[in-house]
């Protein structure tokens, strides 16, 4: 025993030592391919951005005659420019603004009181997405002509008229809105899962807040980034519509967009680039608008500080 207490501390130190030396020698970590992601990301850029670039370069180089703007000057004077396209920002708020009204409180009262009907919610939130339009238009206007005339000695004869007025057809904004739903009710249910709903509501309540008070002053901002990505969808979709407000016969933008590629291919080509501006545009305030503003600590500090 005597002769191996010596031994005792060289083991311990050349323990130490063999753990030490895989870490010296341990190889570095080989840095992130940045030549492979530029690479993606600069293909990816091309795929959207090279038919735009041709596009626009359509629009104003004539063979011949070199470069012209009038195709994007005459957009302005060109007949109906500017009333399909507020017809299409209009039929984009209705529908974002009934959506939300329907999808929110529904979702909200699902989860508070009913959870074990989430799935069927989901869906019959869903099924559109397995309707084609050219059905839903189909029934859309079956409908239309048969209440006038069944119903031309009620009350509803003068409904049945006032959804289909030209000026701003609320037919459309039914359908988009049947459209929208699938999307909208992805969108709050990911908001709504991040959340705790329960607890929030409760405790609001417990403080003696109402009903409203609590779905708007505590249940909404916590889903900013989800009413924003909804109205984001939906915005986008009602923009690109062309089936549905072709074939009931009204004229929003998309449709006006057609309708004018045949006589006028260059104006046509410049006011499908200025809508994706325009939508890009509306976008990107949806998007700056889901996102709440943040505070810093150190800003907080100095402005009670200052206080």
């Amino acid at each position: 025993m005597a002769a191996m207490t010596p031994t005792a501390p060289d083991a311990t130190e050349n323990a130490a030592t063999q753990e030490s030396l895989p870490a010296a020698g341990r190889p570095r970590p080989r840095p992130r391919p940045r030549l492979w992601r530029g690479l993606v990301l600069g293909l990816g850029g091309a795929y959207f951005l090279v038919p735009l670039i041709a596009s626009f370069v359509f629009t104003v180089h004539t063979p011949g005659q070199g470069v012209s703007f009038e195709a994007y000057t005459a957009l302005l004077a060109a007949d109906g420019f500017t009333e399909s396209l507020l017809l299409s920002l209009g039929l984009a708020a209705a529908t974002i603004a009934l959506t939300l009204l329907l999808a929110v409180p529904a979702l909200v009262a699902v989860r508070l009181g009913s959870p074990r009907l989430r799935p069927i919610v989901e869906v019959m939130c869903t099924l559109p997405l397995v309707v084609p339009p050219i059905a839903l238009v189909t029934g859309i206007s079956t409908v239309l002509r048969w209440g006038p005339e069944h119903l031309s000695r009620t009350p509803l004869y003068q409904t049945f008229l006032a959804v289909q007025n030209e000026d701003f057809p609320f037919v459309l904004v039914l359908a988009y809105a049947v459209m929208a739903l699938p999307f909208v009710y992805r969108s709050l249910d990911a908001g709504l899962r991040a959340i705790d709903v329960p607890t929030l509501v409760e405790a609001a309540r417990n403080c003696g807040a109402s009903w409203s008070y609590t779905l708007l002053r505590v249940v909404l901002p916590n889903l900013r980034s989800s009413l924003a990505g909804a109205a984001f969808l939906t915005l986008a979709l009602v923009l690109g519509e062309f089936t549905v407000a072709s074939l009931l016969g009204f004229e929003p933008f998309a449709v006006w967009i057609v309708s004018i590629s045949g006589s006028q291919a260059r104006m046509s080509v410049a006011v499908s680039i200025l809508s994706l501006l325009i939508t890009w545009l509306l976008l990107l305030v949806l998007s700056r608008a889901g996102t709440a503003p943040t505070s810093t600590p150190g800003a907080s500090r100095s402005s009670h500080k200052e206080s």
